[in-house]
């Protein structure tokens, strides 16, 4: 699956803005670039929220499991990159999910300086920001977008 960045022209410009940025890690891609990389094979998408998230709000079909932070107190997993390593190549594409974004920006940074080259976030995460009457999903995010999920 590995592949390079100069065939991607999203992940192409994500980097450059990462790099305008400042960030530590890849970049950012939204969530329908997100999927159409995943379904064409040439990314892996890693969801990094919890068990109890994945099973209770719901996950994408295929997506590969390694939570960033455990239980309902999202206490900081530091077998975060070892379970990573197990799971991903080094040199793949790694496509980093969370409920909002802000988790996965962490795990892509943890992923990068633990060596992965290609480790994005995406952008607005599965339930997408919160709005005003604290409620996720009404503006932004992957299940706002109707992109695949499930719920067990």
């Amino acid at each position: 699956m590995s592949t390079t960045l100069a065939e991607h022209p999203v992940l192409e410009r994500a980097r450059v803005e990462a790099e305008a940025d400042h960030l530590p890690y890849a970049g950012g891609v939204p969530p329908q670039a997100a999927w159409e990389l995943v379904q064409a094979g040439q990314a892996v998408l890693v969801d990094v929220r919890s068990g109890e998230e994945r099973k209770f709000v719901g996950h994408v079909p295929g997506s590969v499991h390694v939570a960033w932070a455990t239980g309902t107190a999202l206490t900081r997993n530091p077998r975060f990159v070892r379970e990573l390593e197990a799971k991903v190549g080094k040199d793949d594409v790694v496509l980093l999910l969370c409920r909002s974004g802000k988790r996965s920006a962490l795990a892509a940074e943890a992923a990068a300086k633990a060596g992965f080259q290609h480790a994005f976030n995406v952008l607005e995460g599965f339930e997408g920001e919160i709005n005003a009457a604290q409620q996720r999903g009404s503006a932004d995010g992957w299940r706002f977008r109707g992109l695949p999920w499930v719920q067990d």
